[in-house]
Parts: C-alpha cells; sequence; structure tokens
C-alpha cells in the first residue's frame, strides 16, 4: 500500500462526506459545483465594476464625480439588458458563417448551464463598455454616453466575440477555427473597449485647457487618489474571478491561471516603476495602478498557457508599453483621462501577441504568432471604424459633448444637479460662470 498522501482536492472531498469517485461519476455534482464556481467567479467580476469606478472617479475632478459613478454604476444595467436580448445570441448563438450568431437571443426555457454562462458573460460585456467611460469622463453627455455604451455591449463588443469565441451552440466563429488564442479575452474585451474609447475621444475632443495653442501638455490632476488605490485592489481581486472563471467549471487548471494573473500585473507595476525611475521621472501612484491594470489585461490572452514567468515578464513590457502608449496620445493631442487607450487597448494587443509567443512547451511558433496578429487586426478594423461611425452618428443627433459651461461648471451640476461632495460645492453649484 503506498504511503503517498492523497491530493488536497481528495482530502476536501472526504471532508465534506463524499467520495472522489462519486464526483467523478455523478453528472449533477459535477454541474451543480461548476454552476457555483461561474457563479462566484462572475460576480467578482461584478465586482471590477465598482474598481472602475473608483479608479476613473478619482482620476476626474471633484465637479465631475457623480456623473462618472453614475455611468459606471448604470452603463451596466442598460448593458446587461441589451446583452440578453441581442449580444448573448450574436455571440453564442448558432454560428454557421463563422461571422454572427443566429439564436439564443432573448435566452428564455434554457438549460441550467446557460443561465449560469449568460450571467457570467454579462459581466465580461459590461467590462467592455465601461473601459469608455473613464477615456470620455468629463465632457460627455450623460444619456449620449449610455446610448453609446449600450449599443457597444449589443453590437459591437459581441460581433468580434463571435469571431474569436462563438458558438456554444453549434458552428464556429472564423477566427476560432484559425486557432486564435485568446482565453479570457485581452483583445475580445479589453482592446475591443480600448479602440472603442479611442474613437469616442477622437470625436469628443480633448477637455477645455488641456492642451496649450502651441501644443503644450497642461495636466489636470485627479482629485482622489485614495480611491484610485483602492478601485486599483478591487480590480486585481476582481481579475482573479474574471480570468479564473474563464475556465467555465472547477479545474485544477485554475491555480496556474490565477498565480499569472498576480504576476503579471504585480510585473506591470513594477515595469512602470523601473521606467520611470530610469527616465528620473516621478513616481506617480496613477501610473503605477494602471501600471498593474496593463498587466492584468496584458496577460488575460495567456495566463491558461504561459508558465509564470513568461507571465511576469508579459506584465513588465506592458507597464512600459502604457507608459510609451500615454506619451503617444499626449503627442497626437488625444486627451484620455484614465488612460484607457494605451491599458486597454494596447496592451490588450500586445497580450494577444504575447499568447502566441510564450506557450508553455511550445514557445516562438511562427505560425501560432501570425494568427495572433491577424486577430489583433481584425478587432482594431470591426471596432474602431464602428465605433467611429456610432460616435459621430450620437453627436449628429443628439449631441455627444456637453457645453462649454456645463463642462466648466462641472457635469455633476449640469447632467444631475448632485454633488458628490456638497460641503466644497455649495456655492459653486450655483453661481453663475463668467
Amino acid at each position: 500500500m503506498s504511503s503517498r498522501r492523497p491530493p488536497r482536492f481528495v482530502l476536501a472531498l472526504l471532508l465534506c462526506g463524499l467520495s472522489p469517485g462519486a464526483f467523478a461519476a455523478d453528472p449533477e455534482l459535477r454541474a451543480a459545483i461548476d454552476t457555483a464556481w461561474l457563479v462566484l467567479t462572475g460576480a467578482l467580476v461584478f465586482f471590477m465594476q465598482a474598481g472602475f469606478a473608483l479608479v476613473e472617479s478619482g482620476m476626474a475632478r471633484t465637479k465631475n464625480a457623480v456623473n462618472v459613478l453614475m455611468k459606471n454604476y448604470t452603463d451596466c444595467c442598460f448593458g446587461a439588458l441589451a446583452f440578453w436580448v441581442l449580444g448573448y445570441g450574436l455571440m453564442f448563438g448558432a454560428n454557421p458563417s463563422g461571422w454572427i450568431g443566429t439564436d439564443h437571443f432573448l435566452l428564455w426555457g434554457a438549460a441550467h448551464m446557460d443561465y449560469s454562462l449568460l450571467f457570467f458573460q454579462c459581466m465580461f460585456a459590461a467590462t467592455a463598455a465601461t473601459i469608455v467611460s473613464g477615456a470620455m469622463a468629463e465632457r460627455t453627455h450623460y444619456w449620449a454616453y449610455i446610448l453609446a455604451s449600450t449599443l457597444t455591449t449589443a453590437l459591437i463588443y459581441p460581433v468580434f466575440g463571435s469571431w474569436a469565441w462563438g458558438s456554444l451552440y453549434g458552428g464556429s466563429g472564423w477566427l476560432k477555427q484559425l486557432g486564435f488564442t485568446d482565453f479570457a479575452g485581452s483583445t475580445v474585451v479589453h482592446s475591443v473597449g480600448g479602440w472603442c474609447a479611442l474613437a469616442g475621444i477622437m470625436v469628443l475632443g480633448p477637455r477645455l485647457g488641456r492642451f496649450g495653442q502651441h501644443g503644450e501638455v497642461r495636466p489636470i490632476p485627479g482629485h482622489n487618489m485614495t480611491s484610485v488605490a483602492l478601485g486599483g485592489f478591487i480590480l486585481w481581486l476582481g481579475w482573479f474571478g474574471f480570468n479564473g472563471g474563464s475556465t467555465a467549471m472547477a479545474d485544477v487548471s485554475v491555480g496556474r491561471i490565477v498565480l499569472n494573473t498576480h504576476f503579471g500585473a504585480a510585473a506591470g507595476a513594477v515595469g512602470v516603476l523601473l521606467t520611470q525611475a530610469l527616465l528620473g521621472r516621478p513616481i506617480l501612484l496613477s501610473a503605477t495602478v494602471n501600471g498593474s491594470l496593463a498587466g492584468l489585461v496584458s496577460i488575460t490572452a495567456g495566463c491558461a498557457t504561459m508558465e509564470p514567468g513568461h507571465a511576469a515578464l508579459t506584465g513588465l513590457v506592458a507597464g512600459t508599453l502604457m507608459l510609451a502608449g500615454e506619451a503617444l496620445l499626449l503627442r497626437l493631442r488625444l486627451d484620455d483621462v484614465v488612460g484607457a487607450v494605451s491599458v486597454h487597448g494596447l496592451c490588450g494587443a500586445w497580450g494577444t501577441l504575447a499568447a502566441g509567443l510564450f506557450v508553455a512547451g511550445q514557445d516562438f511558433d511562427l505560425q501560432r504568432v501570425l494568427v495572433q496578429a491577424i486577430g489583433i487586426g481584425a478587432a482594431f478594423l470591426w471596432t474602431f471604424p464602428v465605433a467611429w461611425i456610432m460616435f459621430k452618428a450620437i453627436d449628429t443627433l443628439i449631441g455627444l459633448r456637453a457645453g462649454g459651461i456645463a463642462e466648466q461648471r462641472g457635469l455633476d451640476y449640469s447632467e444631475h444637479y448632485e454633488s458628490a461632495y456638497p460641503e466644497f460645492e455649495a456655492e459653486a453649484l450655483h453661481e453663475e460662470i463668467r
């Protein structure tokens, strides 16, 4: 008889009064555990909305805090319903053409696991949409943003998702057929959100006073770095559900996935700190938090297939790339309040490429890297033009940008007539702008 100790998950089953054989043989028990895993991790992904709200509102000024919080609070409300009505079917419905799903709209009378998957995927759709909010902060009409966010969740995000991840009910997306790898959505979720944000800030234009007449960059600092740091921690925590839950089952592979996720985030922050130190720049908290988010975005595609060392390298590069991307946007006079384009768009593309470069035991396969590059290009060529047309249409029909006086006074007043800090702003809410 062997003296080796049984694996810990076997011990856990025995403590619960279950035998490992019963666990393997009982499909209802297996389904119940998988459902619990999806619901738990989906709840963690939902909690990321709070992280985005804190990061984005903290990086905005006091007079726009309520507006940013409202967008983050309600885009997931409108988005959840839009994804149920249209997005889920487009993304995961039967896909015989390889381009879009054709059924499972308005999911009704479905199997229990289908409802669990819809719940989990609603949270992913909300993440893709809410990325746009921070980039366009402090000068966007509330209802114009909500309309754009709902269309992103219902159409832009799920169509590309169907190419890369579809289908659950027959057929397969054309990118998936090529062998495109994006385990939890570096491109499907984050680059799509980042390229939508790029289109949005190009149509909107910069905030008043952001750039001088001769091209000089004028800093507009956020008002609450405590919120930024707390939001960063919450997003980091939620990402364990974002990536770990993408197994769609309680599986032993989750250990490496969440470890790689953690290493990617840590290395992203380290990459920012080292770059700032080498360049002799101030060591900024806002940049450090964004560095960890860049690392998280970049590792999302390959967290299930990389070894931890490569996960750390992917995050390290992402931190440096994020700083370079922000510098490029400023040179182009594009005003991204929270750095969403570089964090999500650019680092999402890098992470997707890295998922082809670093595959445990099969590193540097050029054919795989080419497929990844095709997927990255397809995401941009679909998302950016469609999002640009969407924002242009919204601007023409109902107006995308708040007026100059409203922007000076603050969108909390003009859009909501409510203040996050009434003790400080009571007089400002009622005085005339001269």
